[in-house]
């Protein structure tokens, strides 16, 4: 006999839509960023669902922890650039010769923070490309830089993809698991628009938005 088709589930989302304009940044994009908002959603809302209340708490309050504190980290260090970039006089902002805008349907309150993670290092890198333009940082420094934070925010989503897949595996040895998956299909695959409906670049290989999300 055929399957019951599923109900729908019905969520709260806002449609956020962000403009990347570096490259640094943009790599984060290419570079797991659904699997990560996945995982989030799968934190903050599907193993809530089917999950240990106390657990799922204190799985919350660690992803939290580790998206703040480098998210305080970001802002001290575009704090830190800025001030070096007004001592040298340096009023122009660099303009980004491609810049990427993507849909996120925010499901989540971490999802807005990673989200807003990711904007923080285009800010960063911003400041930082100023700098190296006019000299005031060497191409190693700049290098360096943005290397060092692009690292470390895709060191925390590797994180945040960890611990969900340990809070899964808790849930499926009680015995959870079509119940995950249940709740799962009927969620996951919506997540982001724009990574869905992005078509690859034939001359570099990377993902370019559709154009009802590219920046006009």
């Amino acid at each position: 006999m055929p399957q019951a088709a599923r109900s729908t589930f019905s969520r709260p989302v806002f449609d956020q839509t962000i403009t990347i304009r570096s490259n640094h940044a943009q790599r984060l994009l290419d570079r797991g960023f659904l699997l990560v908002v996945r995982a989030l959603y799968g934190i903050d809302v599907v193993l809530r669902i089917i999950g240990d209340e106390e657990e799922m708490d204190q799985v919350e309050e660690i992803v939290g922890s580790l998206i703040g504190a480098l998210a305080e980290e970001l802002k001290a260090e575009h704090a830190r650039l800025a001030q070096l970039r007004e001592a040298n006089g340096i009023g122009a902002t660099p303009r980004y010769t491609n810049p990427k805008r993507i849909t996120v349907h925010i499901s989540s309150p971490q999802l807005a923070q990673y989200t807003a993670l990711i904007e923080e290092l285009d800010r960063l890198m911003t400041v930082m490309d100023a700098l190296w333009l006019t000299g005031v940082l060497t191409n190693k420094q700049r290098a360096d830089g943005a290397y060092q934070w692009r690292t470390r925010v895709l060191r925390t989503g590797r994180e945040i993809i960890d611990i969900e897949r340990r809070a899964r595996k808790s849930a499926e040895n009680r015995g959870k698991g079509q119940e995950l998956s249940e709740v799962e299909d009927s969620v996951v695959a919506q997540e982001v628009s724009a990574q869905d409906s992005e078509s690859e670049d034939p001359e570099n290989g990377t993902q370019t938005p559709s154009p009802a999300t590219d920046e006009g």
